[in-house]
């Protein structure tokens, strides 16, 4: 059996230390909000995406602790009316031995009663609301590759609310920008999609592949936890919600036969599952620690 830091021998052999091994990561970061009951509101950015899978592992040292802080999504404020919305919250792998990496919030929707027509800037930056509100800018800080992409500016004041970014594209046309599909896990799984921006006098704007939230003359639909998605926007016709943005995941993949067992957070642990038949896939959808 294997013990934190050890390998345990049968029948009495004592213990001998296990050796570091090698490591992928997904990090994804919470999903910013649509904007809540807004004129031409924007689209809530997609948190930011980042990963070494398909690219060089990480090498894990065992005994070393691994913190997977997990962001949630943005908020909105007094629903059905013109309150704030919100960024998501970062999310990040830590640890003594390994480059730190912190995939950034998604912005919110550019939110024009509440003061604010711009969308945020951040992993993803939120869509742009009416009278000229500028897209949130993606990939804010920057990182190489790049974690996400811009919200959707608007040109005229009767242009619907801009489409959120996504990983892969910005905001367009109310519509949120596409997410990444990554089989970290072994199966083909699209994060990090942007929320659609609002419709006047009806109608519905889709939110991005990845966990986007739609856009709505209605209520805003909320982005996907798990994904990272933007939230989608509301209209300011009656009394509707803007979409919150989902929250963030972390996910770590290694050899079966160097998992070490020993988590807190109560992520789910997968086996088998991983891009290989030999690989355990460790999933946090709440902030915890792996013990290499």
């Amino acid at each position: 059996m294997t013990q934190f830091g050890y390998r345990t021998l049968g029948f009495g052999g004592g213990e001998i230390p296990r050796d570091p091994y090698d490591a992928y990561y997904l990090v994804v970061a919470g999903g910013g909000a649509g904007a809540n009951n807004n004129y031409h509101g924007g689209g809530g950015g997609a948190g930011g995406y980042r990963t070494n899978f398909g690219g060089s592992a990480y090498t894990f040292t065992p005994g070393v602790e691994y913190t997977c802080t997990v962001g949630t999504g943005g908020t909105i404020t007094s629903p059905g009316t013109s309150g704030w919305n919100s960024d998501g919250v970062d999310s990040s792998l830590t640890g003594s031995d390994i480059t730190d990496i912190t995939s950034t919030a998604g912005g919110r929707g550019g939110n024009h009663y509440a003061g604010e027509k711009d969308g945020s800037n951040g992993g993803s930056g939120g869509g742009g609301a009416a009278n000229g509100g500028t897209g949130g800018s993606g990939n804010t800080p920057s990182t190489s590759p790049s974690q996400g992409s811009s919200g959707q500016g608007l040109t005229t004041p009767n242009d619907p609310g801009g489409g959120g970014g996504g990983a892969t594209s910005a905001g367009s046309s109310g519509t949120g920008g596409n997410g990444t599909a990554n089989d970290i896990t072994g199966s083909s799984v699209t994060y990090a999609g942007g929320g659609g921006g609002s419709r006047f006098p009806s109608g519905t704007k889709s939110g991005g592949a990845g966990g986007g939230g739609t856009g709505s003359s209605a209520d805003g639909t909320t982005g996907t936890d798990g994904l990272g998605g933007g939230g989608g926007s509301s209209e300011r016709a009656g009394s509707n919600a803007g979409g919150t943005g989902g929250d963030g995941v972390v996910i770590l993949t290694m050899p079966d036969a160097s998992y070490s067992g020993k988590t807190t957070g109560s992520p789910t642990v997968n086996p088998g599952q991983g891009p290989g038949s030999d690989q355990t896939v460790v999933t946090f959808t709440g902030t915890g620690i792996y013990y290499g």
